[in-house]
């Protein structure tokens, strides 16, 4: 076994490595920027190492860094966990050059299977079954538009070098192809310096499942079964489950097989994942189940997997970069229950997922769940970095077990004072086609604000905290059942503010004592799944505010002002657009009025809470 290992990553990952590294007696040397420098991977490893400033291209991107902090603390191997440079040939080429044990795939194979062309070439040759479209080199407009033509519309226009939702276009009508290709390749070649593209029929009723595969340097390769991932925003994974609903013993041999013929086809070694889309229009199907991509890494959902199969994926990894066979034949592995797993993040899900930056002064994550998290209370979100705060990650004897258990653990999360999408998520697994299996891609999408907008709270909790703030101290932290809240003046009426701008009036016993303190409650009120309250002059309703005060929500860049001084707007319009965290994220009125304050102009760069925009409401 490996002795000492670098985690050429940060975050949950980084500490679910560190987790198994101890527990088999692997020394384990993190790295971290100077945005991770009090990070708990950082403290949770034997030894750190400080690799650079806090943008990622300056530090986590930065293989030479690595590497040397490899070298430097004596480690025999780097495990780049998942996104990064985790699938980059190149660097895992200059780990085994410098001498060191790449806890990963042959960088052949991370190159076979890294241009979405190429692959499904070489799955065609391997007799794994792929969406009909076209992979060619001729990528004239005009060819592409007579191939479109020829597969019949819908039509998907994807990058061949892309990923995570980038350089995608669907086309529905080809009167509108042209234009959608120039986008698309505009889009590619500016995310992956790539403007090629491959075209793929659209699935209208698309489910996603994934296979996890494992292959070792003695030629074995087996399947630990499947995962399904349709529940998507945007094209990101939302709530991953294993095994896929609906899945027939038949389907399954067919779409396992399928996947270790094509590990097979690339001498894969280590984990991986192989991407199927399905047209579930008349349920799981062999014949209707088709190879999207492969993912030449550990995924971010593995977990469900290590649930049904009872096996521990990263341990895995370690024994198979060490030399050994695998852990398991296939006749050795089966699936036991069903495991859910569902993805924390520090966004707002009723202002278009915004995310939401800033410290965790409070943080309280579900103790009836597997958590794995990179965060603690005390630490904050930072704008250099993905806003996952954990992965929640249940296992029952069926699915409906599952999914009352993530519907529990979801409702268990209290944040404050970044807001979440634990409301979401509860909200998710209320969902009467979710709870009956009856999925796809687009489901998010379509229920639109029954999902994203929180209900509003029952009258008897808004009861329970006028009681509650009628019997706080006057100072200090108060914490009670309700949830968490920081000092707030006494007042004979209490006016509340939730996240989505709507106001609460609560009768507040307690006598004004004139102090002046901070103004910010927060409760998790039970059924209303997380539900958040503070007053208006407390720190909380950024972008959003009931007074008409719309706050940067986070450090960015101001890329367009929609909106004059004294102009009126309505409820819902367009204001201000502000660039972070590599998105564009559009701050609108609140209600209809007149623009009272404009602090806002394009190029300029603000911080978090910077008064953006002020509107007076109409009389």
């Amino acid at each position: 076994m490996i002795a000492s290992l670098l985690i050429a990553n940060r975050g949950e990952i980084a500490c679910r490595i560190i987790r198994t590294a101890r527990a088999t007696g692997v020394r384990t040397v993190a790295v971290y920027s100077d945005a991770d420098a009090q990070a708990l991977h950082v403290r949770q490893a034997d030894e750190a190492v400080h690799i650079g400033p806090s943008p990622v291209r300056e530090s986590y991107l930065v293989g030479d860094k690595i590497i040397a902090a490899a070298l430097q603390t004596g480690a025999q191997a780097i495990h780049p966990g998942y996104g990064f440079l985790s699938e980059n040939a190149d660097f895992a080429q200059a780990v085994r050059d410098a001498g060191l044990i790449w806890v990963g795939p042959d960088p052949d194979s991370i190159r076979a299977m890294g241009l979405k062309d190429a692959a499904k070439s070489r799955m065609i040759a391997a007799g794994v079954p792929v969406t009909p479209g076209y992979l060619g080199e001729d990528q004239s407009p005009a060819r592409l538009q007579a191939e479109a033509d020829a597969i019949g519309y819908p039509v998907l226009i994807k990058a061949v070098a892309g990923g995570g939702g980038k350089g995608m276009r669907r086309v529905d009508d080809a009167a509108d192809f042209a234009d959608l290709l120039a986008s698309c390749q505009r889009e590619a070649a500016s995310s992956f310096g790539d403007d090629r593209v491959l075209l793929e029929k659209y699935i209208l009723s698309p489910r996603h499942i994934e296979v996890q595969v494992f292959g070792d340097t003695h030629g074995n390769v087996v399947h630990l079964f499947e995962r399904d991932c349709s529940l998507q925003r945007r094209h990101q994974k939302v709530i991953e489950e294993a095994p896929a609903p609906g899945m027939d013993p038949a389907t399954r041999e067919a779409i396992c097989a399928a996947a270790v013929r094509a590990a097979q086809a690339v001498d894969y070694v280590g984990a991986g994942t192989i991407e199927f889309i399905a047209d579930a229009s008349e349920g799981l199907r062999a014949d209707r189940i088709w190879f999207m991509e492969m993912n030449t890494r550990l995924q971010v959902e593995h977990p469900v997997t290590e649930e049904i199969t009872g096996q521990d994926l990263v341990e895995w990894q370690l024994r198979v970069a060490s030399g050994e066979p695998l852990p398991r034949r296939q006749d050795e592995l089966g699936i036991t229950g069903w495991a859910m797993e569902a993805r924390l993040y520090a966004e707002n899900p009723a202002t278009g997922f915004l995310p939401s930056i800033g410290p965790l002064e409070h943080l309280r994550l579900p103790e009836s769940a597997r958590v794995e998290t990179g965060v603690e209370e005390g630490g904050a979100v930072s704008a250099f970095y993905d806003p996952m705060i954990a992965k929640i990650i249940v296992h029952a004897a069926d699915r409906i077990g599952a999914i009352e258990a993530l519907w529990e653990a979801t409702t268990d999360v209290e944040v404050w004072p970044v807001r979440t999408n634990a409301g979401f998520l509860a909200r998710i697994c209320l969902d009467e086609d979710f709870q009956r299996g009856d999925l796809d891609t687009g489901l998010i999408e379509r229920r639109g604000e029954a999902l994203t907008v929180p209900p509003e709270p029952e009258a008897e909790h808004l009861r329970e905290v006028a009681s509650a703030l009628a019997a706080r101290p006057a100072t200090g932290v108060w914490s009670a059942a309700l949830g968490f809240r920081a000092n707030a003046a006494p007042r004979s009426e209490i006016r509340l503010v939730d996240d989505t701008g709507g106001v609460h009036i609560v009768e507040d016993a307690a006598p004004d004592d004139g102090e002046a303190q901070e103004e910010v409650v927060s409760f998790f009120l039970g059924e209303a799944r997380g539900y958040r309250l503070h007053h208006p002059r407390g720190s909380g309703g950024a972008g959003a505010a009931a007074d008409g005060a719309l706050l940067a929500p986070m450090p960015g860049r101001i890329t367009a002002v929609e909106v004059a001084s004294g102009a009126s707007v309505t409820k819902g319009q367009r204001l201000v657009t502000l660039e972070a965290m590599k998105m564009e994220h559009s701050l609108v009125a609140p209600f209809d009025g007149v623009v009272a304050e404009l602090n806002a102009q394009a190029g300029g760069q603000v911080s978090e809470g910077t008064l953006l925009v002020k509107i007076d409401q109409h009389p």
